[in-house]
Order: C-alpha cells, then sequence, then structure tokens
C-alpha cells in the first residue's frame, strides 16, 4: 500500500474530490491569481490546464514554481511539456484536497524523492533527478 493511500482513508470521503475541495481548489486558484498578478512581469498564459505566470522575482516562489490551485507561478526559465505535464499533475492534486492541499503537501516533507505529491507528479518531469541514460 502507498502512503497516499493510508493518508486518504483518514481523510473523510466528503472532503476528496468534493464540492468542498473543488471550493478549495477554487480558493487556491483565486490566491494564485492574486499572487501572480501582483508580481508577474510576464505574459500570464493557459498552458496544459494551467494559467501560468511567468517573471516573478526569486523570492515569490519556491525552486522552480510553484502550483497554487489551477495556477503556475514562475520566473524566467523554459518552461518545457514535461514540466508542465508535472505541474498539471499538481492541479488534480488541488482539485483532489482543496483546501487541505497546503497541510498535506507541507507534512509530506521538503525532500521531494520522499515527498508523495512530488513522487505522484513525476520527479524527472519535475527536474528533481536525471533521467538515467540507458
Amino acid at each position: 500500500m502507498r502512503t497516499g493511500d493510508r493518508i486518504d482513508r483518514l481523510i473523510p470521503p466528503v472532503l476528496l474530490d468534493s464540492p468542498i475541495s473543488l471550493v478549495g481548489f477554487w480558493w487556491g486558484t483565486a490566491v494564485g491569481w492574486l499572487w501572480g498578478s501582483l508580481w508577474s512581469t510576464g505574459r500570464v498564459e493557459r498552458r496544459a490546464g494551467l494559467w501560468v505566470f511567468r517573471g516573478l522575482p526569486r523570492w515569490a516562489f519556491p525552486r522552480g514554481g510553484v502550483c497554487v490551485g489551477g495556477c503556475f507561478l514562475t520566473g524566467d526559465t523554459p518552461l518545457g511539456e514535461a514540466v508542465l505535464r508535472h505541474e498539471a499533475v499538481h492541479k488534480a492534486q488541488w482539485r483532489r484536497y482543496g483546501f487541505l492541499m497546503p497541510l498535506l503537501y507541507l507534512l509530506s516533507g521538503r525532500d521531494a524523492t520522499r515527498n508523495r505529491f512530488e513522487i505522484a507528479a513525476g520527479l524527472v518531469a519535475g527536474n528533481y533527478v536525471r533521467r538515467r541514460p540507458r
């Protein structure tokens, strides 16, 4: 059994993939829009089902970027399709967990190679580990 399955069993079903989690997803998206609108100096675009805010200052997001609800907030680094697919998984996680997402992500730890949300989104696609040569 995966860790995520055990955690999901502890959460009341009414909070997962529900109208309540949808409200949390839209709340997260509104927060992402607000933060992105305040600090983005680049073009806002729709890619891979995400609102992508570019040109944020380095202090305004962790690592290479952050997904908040349906928004991806990042700096000026080029965005490949793999990164966008990775972030789209985080968007789906926000939809499933809603308001619980920030807390569950925090409890999963800062080490991406052990964080269940990063593992599910793909460590290679998220640039946490390198693809092994064949």
